[in-house]
């Protein structure tokens, strides 16, 4: 299986998670066995600077990633994994290991729209 964990700096498995994905400057990319880590590699968001709607999802799906860990995401993000055949999971904080380890112990929601979003009225937008 291939993770995603959007993060605030290159750190491996200490990197910070970011607390929104679209606008995090890299993300942590582990592939794993079971719950073991067998690699990661921390790579650079090419939209950090800013993106069109569908975008870093769309970026995520080239990087073969299964599920896309995060501390928060807005829900027209949330809708175009759901499309694109990606387990979202929010409520993701600390490190990349801890992120880990609190989506295998089942910690981590199904992903839901963060509060800026549903401020916004993104919730349901596509």
């Amino acid at each position: 299986m291939r993770i995603a964990i959007s993060v605030e700096k290159k750190n491996d498995l200490d990197s910070t998670v970011a607390h929104h994905f679209g606008r995090c400057p890299f993300f942590a990319i582990v592939d794993v066995e079971g719950t073991e880590i067998q690699t990661i590699e921390v790579i650079e968001n090419p939209f950090f600077s800013g993106h069109e709607v569908g975008e870093v999802p769309g970026f995520i799906k080239e990087q073969k990633v299964d599920v896309m860990l995060s501390g928060g995401m807005g829900g027209r993000a949330i809708q175009f994994f759901k499309e694109l055949d990606i387990e979202a999971s929010t409520g993701a904080d600390g490190t990349v290991r801890s992120a880990l380890k609190g989506y295998f112990g089942g910690e981590l929601s199904e992903a839901a729209p963060c509060v800026e979003s549903v401020e916004h009225g993104h919730e349901d937008e596509h």
